[in-house]
């Protein structure tokens, strides 16, 4: 690629597109690729931001660390949904060997 081959953004279309790799948790990669941008171009952008502005970090930083008591509930909701798919792959493997 030559010099004269390099695309120009828009200002706007970089920022949009730095918010959503920032936000939304995405990797800069996937972000690329839907949106038509090379990873490095993209990374490049993210980065440059990231510099000036040190104190945004992404979406997980904003919401905060979350309460004791909703980690132990999903903590006790993991706990009963896999007691139930080992309880299901059970019951399938008990009827797969009954149809043979």
């Amino acid at each position: 690629m030559t010099v004269r081959d390099k695309k120009n953004y828009d200002p706007s279309f970089r920022e949009e597109s730095v918010q959503l790799v920032v936000t939304s948790g995405r990797p800069v990669k996937q972000v690329a690729a839907d949106i038509g941008v090379k990873p490095s171009t993209l990374g490049n952008w993210v980065r440059q931001y990231r510099e000036a502005n040190p104190g945004t970090t992404g979406a997980a930083d904003a919401r905060g660390p979350v309460a004791w008591e909703e980690h132990q509930r999903a903590l006790t909701e993991n706990a009963k949904l896999k007691a139930e798919v080992e309880f299901l792959g059970k019951v399938s493997a008990f009827f797969a060997a009954k149809q043979r």
